[in-house]
């Protein structure tokens, strides 16, 4: 999301020609040293805060308690006011006028401290310094006054849900979040129909960006980035006119399938260079896709990030595991075997920061779990793999097989 999201920003920065402080981001210079309890060994400059954030929240949606110093790394990044900076790397001097805070920041801080509980006060004042920057079209840009954008107010909207806040009911000129992001969608009649922008450009026009319209289906259903699991409809997915943030939602789902139809992911282009594989914007599609009701359209787009992503996750470091996590588990795969390659991204997360204090053992199945999987996909008697399975647990344990509870909900 934000890892690629960062760069998204800065590309409409560009294109639509928007001063804010993220455009002043050229290039982040190494830090010496980095603080204990930071995930990650890039420098944090500009994605700290999120980076951890994903972590922490990625970890709690799998039952890993996070180390008390990954968590109070996070707690001292807050500003007295309450808001948050991508990374503050001397906590002891008070923030002020210079201090950079954001939206997106405070948001995903806002939702893990949420979801570990136990942080109200904090989470109470990043909530209130978020609304005081609210702009009156019910939106968020990702600096404090700046014009808001899909992205931001959709961080913004999970970070109120995460809070037990009704989005609908927190107006700035008359406006909520939901009127903020129905401005972004674009109308059925059009190229694009029922995608969001990111934001208009410099003549008010919308142009549909993939990543902008993912986050966008999330933030219209009022969902946090942990996404959600509805139970999956069979409502045929047509742009239809948009009156309210349901068929918008509707709308850019079915905006998602046929942007995924062609090769089972999205792609991104740089100036002077070949189209490359998105794999950010894929997950964030898959998630949006699921949290909508419509997983089933999205799951080969998840068995091509099960056998594509390695490499860009370890690259990309802990929000891209974090991302990774938090959509496989909303789609329904094993996060412990990811798409039967073996890879444990729960593992790999934790690697990448502090030892967390608890972490669940991965489940063996039982003779009951493997016979119910057999009478599944066998309806015939005993199958081969009923026998095999049994087998396996009596004599060895395998901990490696597929849990029974994500196995069961796989498309």
């Amino acid at each position: 999301m934000y890892v690629r999201r960062s760069a998204a920003v800065l590309a409409a920065v560009t294109v639509i020609g928007v001063a804010t402080p993220v455009a002043q981001a050229a290039s982040p210079s190494p830090s010496a040293s980095l603080p204990a309890g930071l995930y990650g060994t890039t420098d944090p400059t500009y994605d700290g805060v999120w980076r951890q954030s994903l972590a922490l929240l990625a970890q709690d949606t799998v039952g890993v308690k996070p180390a008390d110093t990954g968590v109070d790394w996070l707690t001292g990044q807050q500003c007295a006011n309450g808001a948050f900076a991508p990374y503050r790397a001397d906590t002891a001097k008070d923030c002020d006028a210079k201090t950079l805070v954001d939206t997106n920041s405070t948001a995903s801080a806002v939702q893990a401290l949420a979801a570990l509980g136990g942080h109200d006060a904090a989470t109470g004042k990043a909530v209130g310094w978020l609304k005081t920057v609210q702009n009156r079209d019910g939106g968020w840009g990702y600096s404090p006054g700046g014009p808001s954008d899909a992205n931001s107010t959709s961080v913004v909207v999970g970070a109120l849900t995460a809070v037990g806040e009704k989005p609908a009911d927190v107006v700035k000129g008359g406006k909520s979040p939901y009127d903020a992001l129905l401005s972004f969608a674009l109308p059925c009649g059009e190229t694009g129909g029922g995608a969001f922008a990111f934001q208009p450009d410099k003549k008010g026009k919308l142009a549909a960006n993939a990543d902008a319209t993912a986050a966008a289906v999330v933030g219209t259903l009022g969902k946090t980035l942990a996404g959600a699991a509805p139970k999956p409809t069979a409502e045929a997915l047509a742009c239809k006119d948009a009156t309210g943030p349901e068929q918008a939602a509707r709308n850019g789902a079915a905006y998602l399938v046929k942007a995924l139809a062609k090769d089972d992911h999205l792609t991104s282009a740089m100036p002077g260079a070949e189209d490359q594989p998105d794999y950010g914007n894929t997950a964030d599609a898959v998630l949006a896709l699921s949290t909508a009701g419509h997983g089933d359209k999205a799951a080969d787009a998840m068995r091509w990030l099960g056998s594509h992503s390695q490499q860009w996750a370890e690259q990309a470091g802990p929000a891209a595991y974090a991302q990774l996590i938090l959509t496989a588990n909303v789609a329904g795969f094993d996060v412990r075997d990811f798409e039967g390659t073996g890879d444990d991204l729960v593992e790999r997360l934790n690697a990448t920061g502090p030892a967390p204090e608890f972490v669940p053992a991965v489940k063996s199945p039982t003779a009951s779990d493997i016979q119910k999987q057999a009478d599944e996909n066998d309806d015939d008697g005993v199958s081969v793999w009923w026998i095999v399975g049994v087998g396996l647990v009596a004599g060895i344990g395998v901990g490696f097989l597929l849990s029974g509870r994500n196995k069961g909900k796989r498309p």
